[in-house]
């Protein structure tokens, strides 16, 4: 993907690229000694009072360019010129902060306003093609909150990084062919071997029964019913996630694409024979022990299974993988990364690692009903607290980190409960336009530079931020960040609305310049929200 870059023509990009040339600039006229400049980071600083942005550049470079930090920073800054810039101070051993002119924060409000939906768009990604593959729970049983979790994640993640460039496809992978299929058939006939528990393989045994005594053949059949009848309607309507793509491995072992990986690992003299099986040289692609692909009574590995499926990835010209699986397959990193390899693909392959889900109230672990067994369906939590709630409570963490699911506060409906308040704060939104309208009050950006209230700066310091953490995001594969933002986006609009009046008949051009303010917070909000798979209400 190449080195993060934040939207051409953001303010941040401004001053990277500003502080690029200067440098440059200086290194022509024989200020500087010549050397490579690298990446220059432009960052937000801690603390407000430190400007708008800040930079290390000049600690960075200081022993390339042969001089003290402090007295670099001081000739970079000396000739300095950005029309967005009103003011810049060193700090420190070096640190060069900015602060904005009031036509900077006017700019940013004027471009929201005019790409609405598409503001914070990038092209990042440049068109690559992104594989992302999530949930491919075995058509088992239903779906936990574990699945959940990861759906709604990964998800997520495929809208962020749309928006930042990327060809992204969501795909579902059916383990449809292997162990777990038999254990279904086992669990469905109630044999010695059954597994699986739960009133819904009551159902399953009371469809089936009579049909055959087969294992396979009941398996398969109670496999395409959790499929069919449980997993794709919970996935779509339920959770609201869209897949472009059901993989099934059984028909990917029928179309011969395993056959074909095995063919071309041996054909590249990466397997070998021991004990009577196929093995391949994962060691040799940095995995901690070589795996076995065909097992001495010829059966093909769940491994063997992975080639085959990665390779049809390759074949439909896939440059990166995106692979979100459970906690209990981190192991399996190493292993999946190196038959990729073996195979020939060279492209990113990244994986998110979700950790365990506890639902708890007043801090006990909550079980809600024996439909599912000894697990929690995640479509039983949805009912309980709502599509949004449940969606938004998974987003809040990192999915490698524990989660204690707080079901006192998912059913909370006041601002102690950060949906209901980022939700309130867009239909907050929708109404002061609503009042605007009624009383004749009209967006007009040539008032715009009368915007200089600390707190309407602060709001639109909150929405400049909004590009740059949609290519962060892009870039390190998260989107926790996301609900982070809405919150704290909404925490800016309501202490600006505390303090300023926004209808203000004796005032009109004032009230039309925060009208404007308003329309762009409710833009930004909105699509954050759109991000997240979270409705944005007009009214609550």
């Amino acid at each position: 993907m190449g080195q993060f870059c934040a939207t051409v023509g953001s303010m941040k990009e401004k001053i990277s690229l500003a502080i690029k040339e200067r440098l440059s600039q200086l290194m022509e006229t024989g200020s500087l000694p010549h050397f490579e400049l690298p990446a220059i980071q432009v960052m937000r600083p801690t603390e407000e009072s430190f400007g708008d942005y800040t930079t290390n550049i000049a600690l960075i470079v200081a022993k390339s360019a042969g001089m003290n930090p402090r007295s670099l920073a001081e000739l970079i800054v000396k000739e300095f010129v950005l029309p967005q810039v009103a003011k810049i101070e060193i700090a420190g051993p070096g640190h060069i902060n900015f602060y904005l002119s009031d036509a900077a924060y006017s700019e940013t409000l004027a471009h929201i306003l005019k790409e609405g939906g598409r503001y914070g768009n990038s092209m990042q990604g440049n068109g690559v093609e992104v594989n992302n593959e999530f949930i491919s729970a075995n058509p088992t049983g239903p779906l936990h909150l574990g699945n959940g979790r990861g759906g709604f994640y990964a998800d997520s993640l495929a809208r962020v990084m749309k928006k930042a460039g990327y060809d992204v496809t969501n795909e579902y992978y059916v383990n449809d062919a292997g162990e777990q299929v038999m254990k279904l058939g086992h669990s469905i006939l109630k044999d010695t071997e059954a597994v699986y528990g739960g009133e819904y393989i009551e159902t399953l045994a009371e469809r089936l029964q009579g049909e055959t005594d087969d294992v396979r053949t009941v398996g398969e059949k109670g496999a395409a019913i959790v499929l069919n009848e449980m997993i794709k309607p919970i996935v779509q309507d339920t959770m609201r996630v869209h897949f472009d793509q059901w993989t099934s491995e059984k028909k990917l072992i029928e179309d011969g694409y395993v056959d074909k990986a095995l063919a071309i690992l041996k054909e590249k003299n990466l397997t070998f024979e021991q004990d009577g099986a196929l093995w391949l040289r994962t060691t040799e692609f940095g995995d901690d022990k070589d795996r076995v692909l065909v097992k001495s009574d010829g059966s093909k590995t769940y491994f063997a299974s992975d080639a085959g499926y990665i390779l049809n990835k390759m074949e439909r010209g896939f440059a990166m993988l995106i692979e979100t699986w459970g906690a209990d397959h981190h192991g399996y990193i190493g292993r999946f990364k190196a038959v990729a390899r073996a195979l020939g693909f060279t492209g990113e392959i990244h994986f998110l690692i979700v950790q365990l889900v506890k639902l708890v109230k007043d801090g006990v672990e909550v079980r809600m009903s024996k439909r599912a067994g000894n697990v929690v369906a995640i479509d039983e939590l949805i009912e309980k607290v709502g599509h949004d709630v449940a969606r938004f409570f998974f987003l809040m963490y990192s999915p490698d980190t524990h989660m204690n699911f707080d079901l006192g506060l998912a059913e909370e409906q006041s601002d102690k409960n950060p949906v209901y308040y980022v939700q309130y704060a867009h239909a907050r939104l929708a109404s002061i336009e609503r009042k605007a309208a009624e009383a004749g009050v009209s967006v007009a950006t040539e008032s715009l530079l009368l915007l200089v209230h600390p707190k309407e700066r602060l709001l639109i310091r909150e929405l400049m931020a909004f590009p740059e953490l949609v290519e962060r995001m892009a870039m390190e594969k998260t989107v926790h960040q996301l609900p982070q933002y809405a919150v704290r986006l909404a925490d800016r609009l309501h202490s600006f609305y505390a303090d300023c009046k926004v209808i203000d008949e004796a005032d009109v051009d004032l009230s039309s310049a925060r009208l404007a303010l308003i329309g762009a917070t409710k833009t930004v909000l909105g699509e954050t929200l759109r991000l997240m798979g979270v409705s944005a209400p007009e009214k609550m």
